[in-house]
C-alpha cells in the first residue's frame, strides 16, 4: 500500500470509527494473541519480562520493532505484525506507540488497546499542542540532536526514562534505545482507533517522561479502564507483573 492509498483508507476509517463510537462498551472479547509495540529511545526488547510472562499462562506474544523514522513507517511494521495473527488480538503501546496503535489499531483483528503510559492522540490532532497544556517533563531536556536524529543522553536516560530501574540494567537500556526522527513526534493520526475499541490505560504515577497529569487526562477522555503504578516511565519493565496482569483483563482472561 502506499502512502496515498494509506491516506485514503485512513480517512474512511476514521469516518467508520467516529460513527461507532464505543457502542461495543469495555467488554474484553477472548483473545490469545498479544501485539506489543514499543515507544521512542526503546525496541521491542523492553517488552521481554512481560513476553516471559504472557507465554507462560499461553499467550501468543509479539513484540514489533519500530524503525521509528516515522509514523507511516512505525504503523506499516505494525500491520506486517497484526497480518500474522489468526484470530483476535490485544494490540499494546507505550510510550508515543500509543500514537501508533490509534492509528494501526482499527484493524478488525484488533479486540481492544491496552495503553502504557502512552500518548493517545485524537484523530489530526496536534498532540504537541495537547501536551504543552501540561507540565514539561524532566526528560525533555536530555534530548540529543544530531543529523536528523534524536535519542536521550545517558543521564536523562537513567534518571528520569528508568529512574526506578537497576542501574546496571538501565544502562544496557540506555545502549539499546532507538533513535528517532527528529520529525517524529510531529506527526498527526488520521484514525483514532480508541474511539471504537474497548480500551484500557496504566498511568505511571512518578513518570518524568509523559506528565501523569496528561495520562490522566488522556485515560479519561478515552474513556479507559485505568489503573495507577508508582512507576517511572518503564512500568511494563519495572512492574511486569501489573502490567501482564493489565493486558490480560483486556484479552479477557482475568
Amino acid at each position: 500500500m502506499n502512502r496515498r492509498t494509506f491516506s485514503a483508507a485512513a480517512v474512511a476509517g476514521t469516518a467508520a470509527a467516529l460513527m461507532s463510537g464505543k457502542s461495543i462498551g469495555q467488554t474484553a472479547q477472548p483473545a490469545r494473541n498479544i501485539v506489543l509495540v514499543h515507544g521512542a529511545y526503546a525496541d521491542g526488547s523492553c517488552w521481554s519480562d512481560v513476553i516471559v510472562r504472557l507465554q507462560r499462562v499461553g499467550m501468543n506474544a509479539t513484540a514489533v520493532q519500530n524503525p521509528l523514522t516515522s509514523l507511516f513507517d512505525d504503523v506499516e511494521a505494525t500491520r506486517r505484525i497484526l497480518a500474522l495473527q489468526d484470530g483476535p488480538t490485544v494490540l499494546v503501546g507505550h510510550s508515543w506507540a500509543g500514537t501508533v496503535i490509534s492509528e494501526a489499531g482499527v484493524d478488525p483483528k484488533v479486540s481492544a488497546l491496552v495503553y502504557v503510559a502512552a500518548r493517545a492522540p485524537d484523530a489530526g490532532e496536534d498532540y504537541g499542542a495537547l501536551a504543552g497544556t501540561f507540565p514539561t517533563p524532566p526528560a525533555s531536556s536530555g534530548l540529543v540532536k544530531s543529523d536528523g536524529f534524536a535519542q536521550l543522553n545517558e543521564e536523562s536516560f537513567l534518571r528520569d526514562f528508568a529512574g526506578d530501574l537497576d542501574a546496571t540494567r538501565a544502562r544496557v537500556l540506555f545502549a539499546l534505545q532507538g533513535r528517532i526522527s527528529t520529525s517524529l513526534f510531529s506527526s498527526r493520526t488520521t484514525q483514532a482507533a480508541w474511539r471504537a475499541k474497548p480500551t484500557w490505560y496504566a498511568i505511571s504515577t512518578k513518570d518524568r517522561t509523559t506528565s501523569p497529569d496528561l495520562q490522566r487526562f488522556l485515560a479519561k477522555r478515552m474513556k479507559a479502564r485505568m489503573v495507577e503504578l508508582e512507576s517511572s516511565h518503564l512500568s511494563m519493565i519495572s512492574h511486569p507483573d501489573e502490567i501482564t496482569d493489565w493486558i490480560l483483563k483486556a484479552a479477557g482472561r482475568t
